[in-house]
C-alpha cells in the first residue's frame, strides 16, 4: 500500500548573481544560481519592523538550464517551482557535508530587464515567459536574425553593384581620354 507524500517548492525572488551553465560528461546541461527571498514581520513586543533574507541553490536541468542561462541575469525577479533536495559528501578532511537545493521543474521571468537595441537606457516591457513561450520566443528570435542577415546580405550586393558601376564609368572615361591604366593590361 502506497501512500501520498508532497514535495514541493515555489520561491518568488531576485538571482544574486548570473547562473552558472556546466555540462555533465554524458552532455546533459545544468545550470545553477542562487535566488533570494525577503521575509517581513513586526514582533509582537515591539513596533518595529523586522526584514530576513534567505538565500536558496536552485538547480535545473536539460532545457530549462539552457534558458535559464540565456534569460537571467543578476537581479532579475523569477517565480521558480521545483522539489527539495538534499545532498551528502565527505570532505576531503574526513567531515561529512549537507547541501540543501531546489531542482526546479518551472521557471517564469517576473520582471522587465531586456534593454531596447539602440535605447538610451530604457527598458523594454516584457512579459512573465514561462520555458514553453520562451521556446517559441527563440524561434522568433532565429528568425529575426536571419532576416537582418537576408536584408545585410542584399544591401552588401547592392552596394557592389554601385560599385561596378561607378568602376565602369570610370573605365569609360579613361577609354574617352585616351588613357590607359597599367591594371588594365593582362599579362
Amino acid at each position: 500500500m502506497s501512500t501520498r507524500s508532497l514535495n514541493k517548492a515555489m520561491l518568488i525572488g531576485n538571482l544574486t548573481r548570473d547562473p552558472e551553465l556546466r555540462y555533465t560528461p554524458s552532455g546533459t546541461a545544468v545550470c545553477s544560481f542562487r535566488l533570494a527571498t525577503n521575509r517581513s514581520w513586526t514582533p509582537s513586543d515591539s513596533n518595529e519592523r523586522k526584514e530576513e533574507t534567505e538565500f536558496h541553490r536552485i538547480v535545473t536541468w536539460n532545457k530549462l538550464a539552457e534558458l535559464c542561462s540565456q534569460l537571467l541575469t543578476k537581479g532579475r525577479k523569477v517565480y521558480i517551482e521545483g522539489r527539495l533536495q538534499t545532498r551528502s559528501w565527505d570532505t576531503p578532511e574526513g567531515e561529512k557535508r549537507f547541501s540543501t537545493e531546489i531542482v526546479a521543474e518551472d521557471m517564469v521571468l517576473l520582471d522587465s530587464r531586456r534593454p531596447v537595441e539602440g535605447g538610451g537606457g530604457e527598458v523594454q516591457k516584457e512579459k512573465p515567459v514561462a520555458p514553453s513561450e520562451a521556446k517559441s520566443e527563440e524561434e522568433t528570435s532565429v528568425k529575426k536574425e536571419a532576416k537582418e542577415e537576408k536584408d545585410s546580405k542584399g544591401k552588401s550586393k547592392q552596394k557592389d553593384k554601385e560599385k561596378e558601376t561607378k568602376e565602369d564609368s570610370k573605365q569609360e572615361k579613361k577609354e574617352d581620354d585616351g588613357e590607359i591604366d597599367v591594371d588594365d593590361i593582362p599579362f
